[in-house]
């Protein structure tokens, strides 16, 4: 059984899923992307998309692949595999699809996609290399709260803590 046909909000693609959105977005609807690795879901992740859901009327997530995730994150990480992480951020409320990329950074997708608003966490600059490719098209990037004290990285490093004493 396809993951599609377990969760019908996991995208095999951006380019797939753009077609789903066209005639939501022929309708009015807003669309809002955001990205990012998602390996282990926490309080931050939670707060950052329900942010950014609050800037349209849909919320579209990409997320990074393992290989991605690897060179960005390091050799042991992903913790979970991309089609388990796409499944999990596809299953929250406040999103309404999800897709695996495999660049290293948003800028293909959001071409494809051409979001009204694209958010990111608030660890991130405004300038970053994603927005010329959103103004372009006449969107927008904006920058959620950070809730500081969550990340998947500080949880793994608490595991480990706990596992040496």
């Amino acid at each position: 059984m396809s993951d599609k046909a377990r969760n019908p909000s996991v995208f095999a693609s951006a380019r797939e899923l753009r077609e789903y959105l066209a005639p939501l977005r022929a309708g009015g609807k807003t669309l809002v992307t955001t990205n990012g690795c998602f390996d282990l879901i926490h309080r931050g992740h939670i707060q950052y998309l329900f942010e950014a859901a609050s800037f349209g009327d849909l919320l579209v997530v990409g997320i990074n692949s393992d290989a991605s995730v690897k060179r960005l994150k390091g050799p042991d990480r992903p913790l979970q595999n991309e089609n388990d992480r796409a499944a999990i951020v596809g299953s929250l409320k406040m999103v309404d699809a999800a897709f695996i990329f495999s660049e290293d950074d948003p800028r293909e997708f959001v071409e494809i996609l051409r979001p009204d608003i694209h958010a990111k966490g608030g660890d991130y600059p405004k300038d970053m290399i994603e927005t010329p490719v959103v103004e372009k098209y006449g969107g927008k990037v904006v920058i959620v709260s950070l809730v500081q004290g969550f990340s998947t990285t500080s949880i793994v490093s608490r595991i480990h803590h706990s596992e040496r004493r």
